[in-house]
């Protein structure tokens, strides 16, 4: 297995939460790059979709994702690292990439008003187009993927755990 975790999914499927608590059952750092972007651009992140747009945004995200240079880290991207393709080919290099899998009706309960929690819709496009346009995204780049509903985070943590351990011990 490589060295580091580089979690992607939905917003609200937990890859900062579960991460933290991941990195620290494994002994390992953790790094949010939204906060890596936020530092580089000395900006809140919807302050940067609304000044360079959605287009421009993934510019950004693009660069400081191919450029994180870490070892043993769980790294936490934004959602829409998986449209990145320079930064997707480098996390798929440096680690493994685990998927945290949550249905539609999950992830809509979670996030109740897309726009207080920062995900970023194009005109008409809904919630659920989005989701759908992103799985298989997720799962092209997933290594390992975590399902998570029905169930409680200590629960996702648990299996995202169990799952890296069995990756360990087969690579």
């Amino acid at each position: 297995m490589k060295d580091n975790l580089i979690f992607i999914g939905m917003p609200a499927v937990g890859k900062s939460t579960v991460g933290v608590v991941v990195a620290k059952k494994l002994g390992m750092r953790f790094v949010d790059t939204d906060l890596l972007i936020q530092e580089q651009e000395k900006k809140l992140l919807r302050e940067i979709i609304a000044e360079a747009g959605e287009d421009g945004f993934l510019k950004i995200e693009n660069q400081v994702n191919a450029g994180v240079n870490v070892t043993n880290t769980v790294i936490s991207p934004g959602g829409s690292v998986i449209y990145c393709e320079d930064a997707m080919k480098h996390y798929k290099e440096i680690g493994t990439v685990v998927y945290l899998k949550a249905s539609y009706q999950t992830i809509k309960k979670r996030i109740r008003n897309p726009k207080k929690r920062g995900v970023v819709l194009r005109e008409g496009q809904t919630l659920r187009d989005l989701y759908n346009e992103r799985i298989p995204y997720f799962e092209k780049y997933a290594d390992i993927t975590v399902c998570e509903d029905g169930c409680r985070i200590e629960e996702t943590i648990e299996n995202v755990v169990d799952a890296v351990e069995r990756l360990k011990r087969n690579t």
